[in-house]
């Protein structure tokens, strides 16, 4: 039999946790939670529902992902964030795959929730994630704070059917100041890439992410929540590019 370890990261996670783990009650023989120094009861929401919970304090998403999985005691890992859920047809694509996988890794679409509606266009779905792996064949990569696994060349990969179910933003100002966060991270990282941004940059690319979303992605079929994703998509990218065009100048974020 192939063992499963279902991998988790988590960071003041309460109010999303206890439906994440509940989604995948019964499905590995393994829950392990890195938590990096919860304030509030993560952790012990986590232990109270058979979880193993490993401290660790925040090394970057990606490098985060990479400790968790180098800590499962399986090589076959499903990788999910604390603001997502397993829905009863992904659950049972997964278990019937195992004992015996077929592939290296499987793909599914991530639904997600925005501001208590679901999003079926903007480009957010269907949302496809590569989140069950035998880790021996890739690692998690990007740049952060977007993560993904990569297979490494020669790898075999398929898809599995069903939704993972993401809990985005409860609200546009959690949207806003995940978005000032990530716009930070996200310059940071492009800059000790040596990637670089100018006026021009700053001036189009907004424009062309608003593009994106609400026109190439059929935004407008989402209605107000279309516009409203699309809108602050544009200002995301803004963000992101200014913040890199001042670390160019050794200037403050």
């Amino acid at each position: 039999m192939t063992p499963l370890s279902i991998v988790i990261i988590t960071y003041n996670e309460e109010h999303n946790i206890r439906r994440c783990l509940e989604s995948v009650q019964g499905l590995g023989d393994e829950i392990l939670v890195v938590d990096s120094g919860s304030l509030d009861s993560t952790a012990d929401i986590c232990r109270s529902m058979g979880a193993t919970v490993i401290e660790q304090d925040f090394l970057g998403y990606i490098e985060q992902k990479n400790f968790a999985t180098s800590k499962a005691k399986n090589d076959w890992v499903l990788s999910l964030d604390a603001d997502e859920a397993l829905t009863p047809h992904l659950k049972a694509a997964i278990a019937a795959i195992f004992p015996n996988p077929g592939a290296d890794g499987y793909t599914m679409h991530r639904l997600t929730n925005y501001c208590g509606t679901w999003v079926h266009h903007s480009g957010w779905y269907p949302d496809t994630k590569l989140r069950l792996y035998n880790r021996t064949k890739g690692q998690w990569t990007g740049v952060n704070p977007h993560d993904r696994f990569r297979l490494n060349l020669g790898s075999n990969m398929k898809h599995l059917v069903g939704d993972i179910l993401h809990y985005s933003y409860a609200s546009i100002s959690d949207h806003l100041k995940q978005i000032d966060r990530f716009s930070t991270i996200g310059a940071i990282a492009m800059h000790n890439q040596g990637k670089t941004s100018s006026i021009p940059k700053i001036l189009y690319k907004p424009i062309a992410r608003f593009m994106r979303h609400y026109i190439f992605k059929a935004g407008f079929l989402d209605g107000m929540i279309g516009y409203t994703i699309a809108v602050n998509s544009a200002h995301a990218v803004f963000l992101k590019y200014l913040r890199l065009y001042y670390l160019q100048k050794d200037q403050s974020l």
